[in-house]
């Protein structure tokens, strides 16, 4: 299997490339690919990833490249990189060179579902690939009223870009229950909830709902969910999650320097506690839900990597799934137009992000578990590694064949 993995590392390399580059299109390329019908449609939720927004334009989430590895679509104008159509295949191409083949994301099944109240269900929940679904409750965040939003951070300017088009606003615990329901009866494994800062009395009510409603909706007691918060005043709040039925808990931390986080995360340092009330809760949190339960991410490319590293060590000696979100710039951000570190930088902190966490200890499916997607670097890694891409068994087949 050796050569096989090398193959997925070339194409791993090259995942880091076009997710760090994006890609540019000529809009009239997706009138050969059916959006919205056979295959799935950007849906935003909290951000919006592509660096151009694209209002009215039905865009892909992700491409499928030829191994398995799935890159997310970042719509650039700018990049060298081109998406193309032709002899009925799609193509990524450099230059007008032929880069690799793409293919995209098939569109499930409840997309196409209201709920009772008649929500479209695709607005409820995101298909994130891989039998993992994501609902963002609210695509807002208080701290914008108080001018202490995260610098990095698009998520009001997404809703203010989106939220007439696609229908972007509260969901309520029934609504999720039922889509949530849906999704799994397809093969679903695995919900993440999050959203903006809301009052903190007011979130843990809402999730506590939320998690009853999934339990009725699916007949799941542990539906493995991951419930991604703030770091509550009163961290005795962490257990009633665990109690409600939440399998895991996600607190992203995002900037681990102490005067970048002053800097960077104004709201979290002066609102809510500060950096090192948000690692403590982190910590307290790994307690109540056990090594590998408890999540937190840092932006890969906000700080230096030597101090990232730093945090990502830190944080995983203490139980915690501490992985790395290779920062986009995102428009309506503070940093819109800044640049991100190259993909190189990227990918060689997303092996030591990968080493790090096989020196504590943890395995795939806890990441699988804590995690709102398993797109991001690191998890890749661990699944070339453990051979755990359906590619692995399709090469088992054949050499057993032949």
């Amino acid at each position: 299997m050796s050569s096989l993995k090398d193959k997925l590392y070339k194409e791993f390399d090259l995942k880091m490339l076009i997710s760090s580059e994006g890609v540019s299109f000529n809009p009239e390329v997706f009138q050969h690919l059916d959006l919205g019908g056979e295959y799935q449609e950007q849906v935003h939720t909290l951000f919006e990833l592509d660096i151009d927004t694209h209002v009215g334009l039905e865009l892909p989430p992700a491409f499928i490249l030829p191994h398995g590895l799935i890159a997310g679509f970042k719509a650039d104008k700018r990049s060298p990189f081109k998406v193309e159509f032709y002899g009925g295949k799609f193509f990524i191409t450099l230059n007008g060179n032929e880069i690799t083949e793409v293919d995209f994301v098939k569109r499930p099944g409840y997309y196409s579902k209201k709920t009772t109240d008649g929500t479209e269900m695709k607005t409820v929940a995101v298909n994130y690939f891989n039998e993992v679904a994501f609902v963002a409750y609210s695509n807002e965040c208080s701290l914008k009223d108080k001018g202490k939003e995260c610098l990095f951070c698009n998520i009001n300017a997404t809703k203010d870009a989106y939220g007439e088009a696609q229908g972007i606003n509260w969901k309520y615990p029934k609504q999720i229950g039922e889509t949530i329901a849906a999704a799994y009866k397809e093969g679903f494994k695995h919900v993440t909830i999050s959203g903006g800062f809301i009052p903190e009395r007011r979130e843990v009510d809402y999730y506590l709902d939320v998690a009853e409603s999934i339990q009725e909706y699916t007949g799941l007691e542990d539906f493995n969910g991951t419930a991604c918060i703030g770091a509550p005043k009163d961290f005795s709040v962490i257990d009633k999650y665990k109690e409600v039925g939440f399998r895991t808990l996600a607190t992203n931390l995002e900037v681990w320097d102490r005067n970048l986080f002053k800097a960077f995360c104004p709201g979290k340092e002066e609102l809510s506690g500060g950096r090192d009330h948000w690692i403590k809760s982190i910590e307290y949190a790994v307690k109540i839900f056990g090594h590998g339960r408890v999540r937190s991410m840092l932006v890969g490319g906000l700080e230096t990597a030597k101090t990232t590293l730093e945090g990502l060590e830190y944080l995983a000696s203490k139980g915690v799934v501490a992985h790395l979100s290779p920062w986009i710039p995102n428009p309506g951000s503070a940093f819109e137009g800044h640049r991100s570190p190259d993909y190189k930088w990227h990918l060689d902190l997303a092996f030591k992000n990968a080493a790090i966490l096989r020196k504590h200890g943890f395995t795939f499916d806890q990441l699988y578990d804590a995690s709102a997607s398993i797109t991001y670097p690191v998890h890749d890694i661990y699944r070339i590694e453990d051979e755990l891409f359906p590619i692995f068994n399709s090469e088992k087949k054949a050499e057993l064949v032949s």
